[in-house]
């Protein structure tokens, strides 16, 4: 091979795999000492999943984690993204509850296993799955003094019983979504909103400032613990991962400009600032006054830099004209539409995502990871199995983003280390219940069996002929 042939692939320490997360798979909610999480008895109300179902089976995937890991080595990734269930290692949450040993039996013999096949275990502390006893003891993220301290203690239980052998920590998955859909709409657990047909209790005006303010530090403090007491031994990387779509302007206009670095400012920046920049963007002080929280020297000085990298779950692009009446996006009115009439890209089952793969870009620079990339194909549930299994859609979708994605590190410089589709299977959508599928495997939930998709085929293609080979590092 020439060195023209490797110039043109990613570096072989590349790291590409799946994604999950642990209440969208696991299951067995109530075996082996698991504690509730605060989406347990919410997936139950009526009319909070699309469905009407909950998360107690799932994929199953408590019960089948040795057949799961045997199709990811068949699949052939180098890593597998997955997130802990912070209830079922403290089944109460806090820092002075008995800590569950099955629990960390449980993920012990996981990341022993996926090292056996050759897998990188890359952990995600938090993604959603509050214990409910802390949201019930005190309010849960609302409480600034009390989580932080339970989160921090919770980090650090992961850290001595797993880090040893994991080298790879996101602390928190998408700081937006646990604070806008879950105190600011309501529609994700705990279901907090001003909206009183949705939510008894909740202020949208201010609690998912609140609560946004404590994840960043939760997630500061989680960091600054690891670097000084695990980071000399255990030599591993902790950052956190957050969402945002990349923002376009509808058109030249200034104010269209604007608009659309005012929806950055909200979707990205509102958390992104702060942790490498040290400070939240004016156009939120501007925005929420008041309303916004501010950290003190102290605070800053453990926030600033508080992640080794950026890690980034991105979907899609939107345009974005001035004008819009929703707080939570900054004002902006969100379009797919460009002035022409014609679309950005193909329809996705989801309305805020579709297929436009130029959309992927970076402000912040650091080494970027993206930990979360994927297309739900429409209807996709409604199909037969053989039908389901032809997603060409998701294959187009991942054809555009994986040639990007290229294009970004061996032509732009841009220095992205990881790809992680979501999902390896599909799963529990949380409020879509498990009518919007993701995965890349498709699950029979009648039998829980997986059948791959010509998606994961074409992803274990494309990384078999565009990533150096090289030795699967542990």
């Amino acid at each position: 091979m020439t060195s023209a042939d490797v110039a043109k692939k990613l570096p072989k320490d590349f790291i590409w795999g799946f994604a999950t997360a642990s209440f969208q798979i696991e299951g067995s909610t109530n075996v082996d000492g698991r504690g509730k999480s605060i989406w347990d008895d919410f997936s139950k109300q009526p009319g909070k999943t699309m469905d009407g179902r909950d998360g107690d089976v799932a994929t199953d995937s408590y019960r089948l984690w040795q057949e799961d890991i045997a199709l990811l080595a068949q699949y052939g990734v180098k890593s597998y993204r997955f997130s802990l269930s912070w209830s079922r290692i403290i089944p109460f949450g806090g820092r002075d509850d008995p800590i569950n040993p099955q629990g960390i039996a449980f993920y012990s013999n996981f990341i022993d296993t996926l090292l056996e096949n050759g897998i990188i275990p890359f952990i995600t502390l938090y993604h959603w799955d509050l214990p409910q006893a802390l949201h019930d003891r005190y309010g849960g993220w609302l409480n600034k003094d009390e989580i932080i301290q339970d989160y921090v203690r919770y980090a650090k239980v992961c850290f001595e019983a797993f880090g040893d052998r994991v080298k790879h920590w996101l602390t928190i998955n998408e700081p937006w979504c646990i604070s806008i859909l879950g105190y600011g709409r309501g529609i994700f657990a705990p279901g907090r909103s001003s909206d009183r047909t949705r939510s008894p209790k909740g202020d949208s005006s201010t609690e998912p400032w609140i609560v946004g303010h404590n994840v960043i530090l939760s997630h500061a403090y989680a960091v600054k613990l690891y670097r000084e007491k695990f980071k000399a031994v255990q030599g591993g990387q902790v950052g956190i991962t957050l969402n945002g779509d990349w923002s376009m302007p509808y058109d030249d206009s200034p104010q269209n400009v604007e608009a659309a670095q005012h929806a950055l400012d909200v979707a990205i920046g509102w958390f992104a600032d702060p942790i490498y920049l040290g400070h939240y963007p004016d156009y939120m002080k501007q925005m929420l006054r008041d309303r916004l929280p501010v950290f003190t020297p102290e605070e800053l000085a453990v926030v600033k830099g508080s992640s080794d990298f950026y890690g980034m779950n991105t979907y899609t692009t939107n345009l974005c004209r001035a004008g819009g009446n929703d707080e939570f996006k900054g004002f902006v009115e969100y379009t797919f539409s460009r002035p022409d009439g014609s679309q950005l890209g193909t329809q996705a089952h989801c309305a805020w995502l579709q297929d436009y793969p130029e959309g992927f870009r970076c402000r912040y620079n650091l080494p970027i990871y993206v930990t979360e990339n994927g297309f739900a194909v429409k209807d996709e549930h409604m199909k037969p199995i053989e039908e389901a299994l032809q997603d060409n859609d998701r294959v187009n979708y991942f054809k555009g983003i994986t040639n990007t994605l290229k294009d970004a590190v061996l032509e732009d410089g841009v220095d992205v280390r990881a790809y992680f589709p979501w999902s390896f299977v599909d799963n529990f959508e949380w409020a879509d219940g498990y009518i919007t599928r993701f995965g890349v495997t498709y699950v029979d939930y009648k039998t829980q069996k997986r059948y791959p998709k010509e998606s994961a085929k074409f992803l274990i293609k494309w990384c078999g002929e565009n990533i150096e080979a090289g030795e699967k590092e542990a």
